[in-house]
């Protein structure tokens, strides 16, 4: 299948589909989505949006919140961007019908609940219950799947992107993007799919380790396939490990949203005994990073293999109303969390680094932009501020769709692009290779990347990934390619950028922290990763 549209968009989470809506009026759009539209990260984000919506906060003050938790590495102007437009991102998912919770007794200027998460010094978390994410996915999906304008590509995934090299006569000018080549997953055939502008708007990278509270597409495509192209990338050493994720061996991805401790849940070990206080004066409401750091020192110290994360002090019927999934999940494993405290375990969450971009999500490959997780905006510097993701969603969404729009008409038309070529390799007889190198791979991340870090885990894992790309390229250059082929050499490319930015960190600083540097250095610097084929945006 070879087609062409306006915009490509590969990836249907709140990035994707914001800015899907928001071009589509004028251009003809095409979204990407490696499974169903709603397979991505969004449906499972618990807590809700920070924004400031109540009489008592202020605009400054959540800047200084977000400020605070990068820990020294947030860019000032992209978080007044993100910041100001927050309300404005909130009064447009209402107007697509997205129902968030209400309340009397909050001081808020429009009578929604609003909550208080980590690193936030108010209550500035707008959100559905506990099932914000599936809310504000299903409101963009239904609009989306109606626009006449937007055709659904579901079952696809990126192999790479377009760029002059895979045109069939020699781009003139600078490197640009053209579009991508996507694996029908359900045919196997691989598709020629240009475009005037693409976005990557794919997610996470967080499967890249043994323990996530991800879905199991979270391998970081785009940020691979960015790199792949030419694209610089950031501050991926900046890896954010969710701190209270439910231990259960049904439900390993299972997350207890944030919010939960916002109510007032407690952390304890198995005896009972609290401990966050002797962490961090801000105890349960310390940033994610310090109390990851804390129950992974616990774990560590007493030989445990999860804590105690209780909420039954607070009225049954306040908690069944706040958190009504996550009570009737835990409920399905045998947990009442109105009567007893839930079994945590930290699990890795969220990708605070990505593809370098500009205030409008521009990459440095001309044509290509990338927003959302995938990408580095400057927003979550060192640790991201809970809540704070999917706002950056929306409004790097709708940012970069007013880009496109202004900057159409200046946009060439892609180039014909080669077909793609699989006359030189053959159907693999040996796919235990890619079981076996992802559970390879996501094991020595977790062990030698994790929470704590040191020189010499690093080495050994800087050692092991140069040994898994060199079998995995080699396989991927002689087998047609699978889901889980492109999935696992996706994975073993981020795995390196995220230890290359490691080793460059010398201090510990936001979600880095290494026993080998445990003091921050007085200067905080990105780190930028520049790949051997450097591309440069166009004027």
């Amino acid at each position: 299948m070879d087609m062409n549209f306006d915009v490509l968009i590969i990836g249907a989470g709140a990035a994707g589909l914001s800015l899907a809506l928001k071009v589509s009026p004028h251009l003809r759009v095409a979204v990407v989505s490696k499974g169903k539209l709603s397979s991505g990260s969004t449906k499972w984000a618990q807590g809700g949006i920070a924004a400031v919506l109540s009489v008592g906060d202020t605009i400054e003050s959540h800047i200084a919140d977000t400020m605070a938790a990068g820990a020294g590495l947030c860019d000032p102007e992209a978080v007044r961007f993100v910041v100001e437009r927050g309300p404005a991102a909130i009064e447009d998912l209402i107007s697509l019908g997205v129902n968030f919770t209400r309340s009397d007794e909050e001081a808020t200027a429009s009578g929604y609940h609003l909550t208080q998460e980590g690193g936030h010094s108010v209550r500035r978390v707008i959100h559905v219950d506990d099932a914000t994410g599936w809310a504000v996915q299903q409101a963009l999906e239904i609009r989306a799947r109606a626009a006449p304008n937007i055709t659904v590509l579901e079952h696809h995934m990126a192999v790479d992107l377009i760029t002059n090299r895979h045109l069939l006569k020699d781009g003139d000018g600078p490197e640009r993007c053209h579009g991508a080549y996507l694996l029908d997953r359900e045919s196997g055939f691989v598709d020629v799919i240009t475009a005037r502008a693409v976005v990557l708007a794919t997610g996470g990278a967080s499967r890249v380790y043994l323990y996530t509270s991800n879905p199991n597409g979270s391998t970081g495509d785009g940020i691979a396939i960015a790199w792949r192209a030419g694209c610089r990338v950031a501050n991926m050493e900046f890896n954010q490990f969710h701190p209270t994720c439910l231990f259960h061996p049904e439900a390993r991805t299972f997350l207890i949203t944030e919010a939960l401790r916002g109510e007032g849940a407690k952390l304890s070990l198995p005896n009972g005994e609290p401990f966050m206080q002797a962490f961090d004066p801000r105890g349960e409401l310390a940033p994610r990073d310090v109390v990851a750091r804390a129950i992974d020192h616990e774990m560590k110290r007493l030989g445990l293999d999860h804590v105690l994360l209780d909420i039954s002090h607070r009225d049954p019927d306040f908690v069944i109303g706040h958190f009504p999934n996550i009570y009737r999940r835990c409920l399905n494993y045998g947990i009442d969390i109105t009567r007893g405290p839930i079994p945590v375990v930290p699990a890795a969450h969220y990708t605070c680094g990505g593809v370098l971009i500009d205030q409008a999500g521009r990459t440095d490959l001309d044509g290509l932009y990338c927003i959302g997780e995938a990408s580095h905006s400057g927003l979550h510097g060192a640790n991201r501020m809970a809540s704070n993701s999917l706002l950056e969603c929306l409004v790097y969404g709708h940012a970069a769709g007013d880009d496109i729009l202004r900057r159409l008409p200046d946009l060439p038309p892609p180039g014909a692009a080669r077909p793609w070529d699989e006359s030189r390799v053959t159907d693999s007889d040996e796919e235990i290779v890619v079981s076996h190198n992802w559970a390879e791979l996501r094991r020595f991340m977790w062990d030698y990347v994790g929470i704590v870090r040191t020189n010499k885990r690093l080495e050994r894992a800087q050692h092991r990934v140069a040994l898994l790309s060199r079998e995995i390229h080699d396989y991927y250059g002689n087998f047609r390619i699978t889901p889980d082929l492109l999935e696992l050499r996706n994975l073993v490319d981020v795995a390196g950028l995220i230890v290359r930015s490691a080793m460059a960190r010398k201090e510990s600083r936001g979600l880095h922290f290494t026993t080998d540097y445990p003091d921050l250095l007085p200067q905080a610097d990105n780190t930028i990763l520049t790949p051997p084929f450097a591309a440069r945006r166009g004027a």
